[in-house]
């Protein structure tokens, strides 16, 4: 599939996006630092701060899709936030979008002979309600 009728899926999760994801459309914008900022809580937010951030982030959003045309979002982060960023994003006519995965597990063998296991989240496409 060329760039050109490829998908723009802006990211707006604290995560880099898998290589599988990428291929998918899914990219890191350049406010990609402000956007994994203004998803971390530190300490217990108001009503009031969990709508402001919703709407910085969909100012961001916006300003993304007027610059590369991008109206999919795929988000991720704490889970009260998100009913908030998902409504402010479809009030703005931008789709939010979430990343499926499976965990899949691989196991390793190590030259003590232990082997180590561990969990890889492989994409498998994306939930779009």
């Amino acid at each position: 599939m060329s760039n050109l009728k490829m998908k723009k899926i802006v990211n707006f999760t604290q995560h880099h996006p898998t290589p599988e994801q990428g291929k998918a459309g899914v990219y890191n914008p350049a406010e990609w630092e402000k956007i994994k900022e203004l998803l971390t809580f530190d300490e217990l937010p108001s009503r009031e701060e969990v709508f402001a951030r919703a709407r910085q982030l969909t100012e961001i959003a916006l300003a993304e899709h007027e610059r590369t045309g991008a109206v999919e979002v795929m988000i991720g982060g704490a889970p009260f936030f998100m009913p908030a960023l998902y409504h402010a994003l479809l009030s703005k006519g931008l789709i939010p979008v979430f990343a499926f995965s499976r965990r899949v597990s691989v196991e390793k063998k190590n030259p003590d002979g232990t082997v180590t296991k561990t969990q890889v989240f492989k994409h498998e496409g994306f939930v779009r309600f």
